[in-house]
């Protein structure tokens, strides 16, 4: 069992969360591995690393809901991309030698596996099965940011807001009804999320309310006519 701050997970299911690594590391890798991971549990709204921190762990959300954001100009918040279980984040920065140029904190309770850089850097110059696995990592990753540029930057409010809804869809999916978003925003990390101030978010949301596109109870939003909301994302 692997235990921290009464967190405890059993190895077996964790091993399982960590297949895609696991399966490309021999079996001395795998014990190193057993030895150096930790588990730590985040609370909602705790933050994971900061801008600016040396970067020390590669990351794997195991429960919860993850956001990587940067701070910008005039102290407006941009919202980079989500993570969900199971996924590997905030090891970019070591590879490129650099301090975070981001920030990560949970937008809900989220356990996270870590797992030393230092070993990870010395596994991928030896193993080039792994090696190729973060090339293709950030490759992937590198197309989505490349896509999100644009959306957040050529589409207008209305175009912004129904791109990020879907975007939540696809990432976290919905709850049980297949309509609501199985993820509850603050109207700021909408807004944070979909590249405007809180305030246009509010009156947006509340126009696709009025024109019956989606339906909002509190934090939840649920797609009421999810082509719509397509279409309107479409056009921009």
């Amino acid at each position: 069992m692997v235990k921290k701050r009464q967190e405890t997970i059993a190895m077996s299911d964790l091993m399982e969360h960590l297949a895609p690594i696991i399966e490309l590391l021999d079996f001395e890798q795998v014990e190193e591995l057993k030895y150096h991971l930790s588990i730590r549990h985040f609370k909602k709204n705790q933050i994971m690393y900061k801008e600016g921190d040396v970067p020390l762990y590669f990351h794997c959300l195991l429960s919860g809901k993850v956001k990587v954001y940067k701070d910008g100009v005039g102290g407006r918040t941009q919202i980079i991309r989500v993570i969900k279980p199971v996924e590997f984040f905030g090891y970019r920065a070591y590879f490129a030698n650099q301090n975070y140029v981001t920030a990560a904190a949970a937008f809900e309770s989220s356990t996270l596996c870590l797992i030393p850089m230092e070993l990870v850097d010395k596994w991928t110059k030896t193993n080039l099965k792994l090696a190729l696995f973060f090339v293709r990592l950030l490759s992937i990753e590198l197309g989505s940011s490349d896509q999100r540029t644009v959306n957040l930057t050529q589409k207008h409010i209305r175009g912004r807001l129904a791109e990020a809804l879907l975007f939540l869809k696809d990432c976290y999916g919905l709850e049980e009804d297949g309509a609501t978003l199985s993820i509850y925003l603050s109207r700021e990390d909408l807004a944070n999320l979909s590249n405007m101030t809180t305030s246009n978010a509010i009156r947006t949301l509340s126009a696709f309310a009025n024109e019956h596109i989606v339906a909002i109870d509190g934090r939840k939003i649920k797609l009421i006519d999810e082509e719509q909301i397509k279409k309107i994302s479409k056009i921009g």
